[in-house]
């Protein structure tokens, strides 16, 4: 048990070596090549499957019994159950989000932060000055049917069909991207969930006006390509995190492509050499 709810989490590394969190979605928004990658660079790898994904709890359709601030709190569970007091914390989209909250609510545990794929504000009405998601992901998410949940192959279908959607124009290759939602499939206790109920839990006060009270050192990759949140939110929170440092990734959507990998990976061993 974590924070009041069940967390699967997973260690890499030595534990003595500096200690990098991960905050994605499930483990699996993390390839295992760049954990490889990072362990070998001698980093102590911890991720962990955020609620509603993996195998951690999961709560009814639409019904999520957690806000973003549980979530927060079950990244300070996680550190606190593999021991560990600072981490260098990376969050990939939504994950950035817990990121960012827990470098403001928790500085003392944050030695660094890096904010992949993400923005300044949650889910709903984008901010004037924000680029939204791509025509071409709202088609997707507004007017593609839901699969049948019961039907694995159905769904695995259609995440691909999402993957290969927040692709954009960056590289996309199907059959990685078929072999992770086979994956996502195979230990996901409701993938429906998995994919929608972020959307329906309380997000709390807006904190883009606080990104300036952030102090961890800040690095920010965000895809060139990137339809879901497009690169315009990876450059506002650049601008707005004191000194933090933008690295855009070329031919990159939403999602980390293999050529991405070595380069993110190398940005992450020399962001938290210090």
């Amino acid at each position: 048990m974590n924070n009041g709810a069940v967390s699967c989490v997973a260690v890499q590394g030595g534990v003595d070596d500096p200690a990098v969190l991960l905050i994605g979605s499930s483990m699996l928004s993390w390839p295992d090549e760049l954990c490889d990658r990072l362990v070998a660079g001698g980093r102590r790898v911890i991720r962990y499957d955020v609620r509603d994904t993996g195998r951690s709890e999961s709560y009814p359709p639409g019904e999520p019994g957690y806000s973003l601030a549980d979530l927060v709190g079950d990244a300070v569970g996680v550190l606190d159950a593999t021991a560990t007091e600072r981490a260098h914390v990376a969050g990939m989209s939504t994950g950035g989000w817990i990121g960012q909250l827990l470098a403001l609510s928790h500085p003392e545990r944050v030695a660094t932060l890096t904010l992949i794929a993400s923005r300044p504000n949650t889910p709903g009405p984008v901010d004037d000055d924000l680029p939204g998601h791509h025509d071409a992901v709202m088609e997707v998410i507004m007017n593609t049917p839901a699969p049948d949940w019961s039907d694995e192959r159905a769904v695995v279908d259609h995440l691909v069909l999402q993957a290969r959607t927040f692709a954009g124009a960056g590289a996309f290759d199907e059959a990685s991207a078929r072999a992770r939602a086979e994956a996502e499939v195979a230990r996901t206790t409701d993938v429906r969930c998995a994919m929608t109920n972020i959307a329906f839990a309380d997000h709390g006060p807006r904190w883009r006006e606080r990104l300036g009270d952030i102090i961890a050192p800040t690095l920010v990759l965000h895809g060139e390509d990137d339809p879901f949140f497009p690169i315009g939110n990876g450059e506002a929170l650049a601008a707005e995190i004191p000194d933090a440092r933008l690295v855009r990734l070329g031919r990159a959507g939403h999602r980390l492509p293999a050529h991405a990998v070595p380069i993110v990976a190398e940005e992450l061993i020399a962001h938290t050499a210090g």
